[in-house]
Order: C-alpha cells, then structure tokens, then sequence
C-alpha cells in the first residue's frame, strides 16, 4: 500500500466504543469500498465453499427440512453460520458484519452517529462494559447515566464474557427505538431506559488556561477531527497561546488518518509517524508529507484507556521529541483491522496488521509508557480542575 496520503484508505481505531455508537472502540481498521463476491452470502449458499463445510452445511440442512417443524430463514441461518465460522478464529477484533450492521458500522466511521450518546469500555476477557464518558446534550445524559457508571445488563440480558461484544452492540440501534440498560453505579443498582436518537459529535473541546496554556481535549479519532483540532488550535493561537495541552485521555480511537493528520501538523517533514507489519513481515512506513503549523511546547495527557490511534499519537510525538506525555500507561491496542465491503453489503474485519511507534516499540499488550507518570487519586467521585492531579503536573512542566 502506497504511503501516499491520496492512496491511503479510511484505518479505523476502536476498543472504547463510543455508543453514539461511533465505533466498536479499540479496533484499528482498514476501510475499503472495493467489492468482492468472493466470501459472499450468495456464494456460500451456492457452495461455492469450503468442501468440509458444504458437506456438513447439506447434512445438516437435510435434516432440518425432514424433522424441523418450523419454518426456515435461509439468509438468518447463513449470516448467523458466517458469524459463527468468522468468531472461530478466536481473535476478538475479527467478525463477520451482517449488511445491515456493516452500514450501520460504516456510518459511524465516516461520523453518522445515531445512539445513546456514550464512550464505553469493553472488556473481552471479564466480561464487562464500563462507561468512560457521556455526550453532552445525549440521551445518555438527559437520562442520567453518568461516567464510571459499569453497564450489567441490555434489555434484560446479563453481560458475559461469552456475549460482551453482543450486548455491546445491541447499545446500538435505531433512531427512535428504546434501550434500557442495567447499571451499577458504587453499590446502587439503577435501571435507565434511553431512547436513541442521531447525535450531533463535537470531536473537540477546548480552553485558554492560564499562563497562556491552550487546552485541547480530543475526544476520538472519528471522521472530521483533524479539522476541528486544526480550527481549535489556531483560535487558541489568535488568543495568545504560547504552549499547548492535548488530552487524550479516554480516548479509545477512530480513525488512524485523523491522528496522522494531527501529527502532520506538529511534526517535521519526512519524519517518521508509524510502521506497519503484515503477516508476511512487510512493513509499510508512514511518513509526514506535510511543514508543521504547530510550533510550541505540547504535553500530552494519556491514561490507560487511551488506546490505538491515541497511542499512535501519542508514540509518535513521543519518539519525534515533539511533546512529554504525562499519565498513566495507555492500554495496548497496536494491531490493525481490514475491514472489507462484500458484494452483498456484508463485511468482514480481520486483523492484518501490528504497528508500533517510529523507534520501533510495540504497543500491542504493552501500551506507551508517559515520560512523566501521574496517577488520578483514587477516591474522587467527579474529575474537576482543582483535583485533576494530572492536568496540574502539565501546567507545572509547561510553566518551567
């Protein structure tokens, strides 16, 4: 694949998801519009397959027809054998997306946010769903689920390990339907209905601090960022900024064109931003084609539940000695997913590759350390300013 920006397709980072529902958080993925007919629904109900497969799919099917006393729905058994056959290969970032979810999944990538209006945590192994964040004007928030709330059940149906990423995605739906959530919230078990409704994203928060510190909150990666980080930057900037805050905390992902764009705006040119590995070895290197806009001192802030294109960003202006990350380590989310249109409108994400930082440090598993570690007390019911311990240690350093 060409390092050329003009040639580079949509990488998308998720494993926080953001239930507006943006993505499914933490996953890097590589979008494309190509279609193929190859793995279709159509084809495999033509046996155009695997022969162990056809051959078990028949006997099976026969069977069904001679004894099942209810009717059969050829295209829910199909879709729901592709899902099945795809989760076999045991890597929890790769499935098979019905056509319906893989609009709904392309949608989100490209910034068409219809949800609840939150940023989750899925954890695959323990089996649960914590809330990071909640959308200003969301139904989420208008119905009162707060950060840190820890999501049990969806529609009655208790959260698994077995069925997490299910659960997590039946958050999402339809403009107008209804959801109601089972939270935990300290010792006190609340039930919130939400209706879900098209959610306008703001990408971008920012403030002036004082000793002309500009503050830049990115919240994701999604389609549009690097814009918004762009227009916030230079507003700061007309207002006397000197020295520049990036919080990416919580910040699970979007898309890996959006963080390189940033990073083309703070790096020099020719620098190196990003190494991809396939399966084969081959490595593509990702460069800044562009002249930096941005030259001020930068901290950045991450925690652990900065993940992907957040640590990408992060890695890179950390490798390039563009900014001092202050926190906590991130999470550890350095593999890439393809993620494939078919013909039929279905689609298929696979993991295809690992990436690491310019000097050639993994990420996945492992995360990116902070030059500067700080960790949050850990009895504070709501983050403020005044006890936001790591946001303080970055206005110290940017002051010196």
């Amino acid at each position: 694949m060409s390092t050329g920006k003009a040639q580079r397709i949509y990488r998308i980072v998720m494993l926080v998801i953001i239930v507006a529902l943006l993505s499914s958080l933490l996953t890097a993925v590589v979008v494309t519009e190509t279609l193929t007919s190859k793995t279709s629904i159509e084809k495999i109900a033509q046996g155009d397959g695997v022969t162990g497969i056809e051959t078990t799919l028949a006997y099976i099917r026969t069977m069904l027809e001679d004894e099942y006393i209810g009717e059969l729905d050829d295209k829910t058994m199909i879709e729901t054998a592709i899902k099945g056959y795809v989760a076999g290969v045991g890597d929890e970032y790769t499935e098979y997306y019905t056509p319906d979810e893989m609009q709904e999944e392309y949608e989100t990538a490209m910034g068409n946010y219809v949800g609840i209006g939150i940023y989750m945590i899925v954890n695959y192994e323990e089996g649960y769903i914590d809330v990071v964040d909640v959308m200003k004007d969301s139904p989420a928030l208008e119905a009162g689920l707060k950060k840190d709330d820890r999501i049990l059940k969806v529609d009655g149906e208790e959260i698994t390990s077995e069925n997490v990423e299910e659960l997590a995605n039946a958050i999402k739906g339809e403009e107008g339907t209804k959801v109601k959530l089972e939270v935990k919230r300290e010792k006190e078990i609340l039930e919130i209905e939400i209706e879900r409704k098209r959610i306008e994203v703001s990408h971008i928060n920012s403030e002036m601090l004082e000793d002309n510190i500009g503050y830049i909150q990115v919240l994701d990666f999604d389609g549009g960022t690097s814009e918004e980080f762009r227009e916030n930057y230079e507003r700061l900037k007309e207002k006397g900024a000197t020295s520049l805050i990036i919080d990416i905390r919580g910040n699970g992902g979007g898309v890996v064109d959006e963080a390189i764009n940033m990073l083309e705006m703070i790096c020099e040119k020719d620098s190196t931003l990003l190494i991809e590995t396939d399966k084969n070895g081959k490595e593509e290197i990702i460069k800044s084609e562009e002249n930096p806009i941005i030259n001020m001192p930068i901290v950045v802030l991450v925690n652990e539940y900065s993940a992907s294109a957040s640590e990408i960003f992060a890695g890179a202006l950390k490798d390039n000695n563009k900014a001092t990350i202050i926190g906590t380590k991130t999470y550890g989310k350095g593999v890439i997913q393809t993620l494939i249109r078919l013909s039929d409108g279905s689609g298929l994400k696979m993991t295809t590759e690992e990436y690491c930082t310019p000097n050639r440090d993994k990420i996945n598993k492992i995360g990116i350390e902070p030059n500067i570690v700080v960790e949050l007390p850990k009895d504070i019911e709501e983050l403020t300013q005044e006890n936001d311990t790591q946001l303080k240690r970055t206005i110290e350093e940017l002051k010196k």
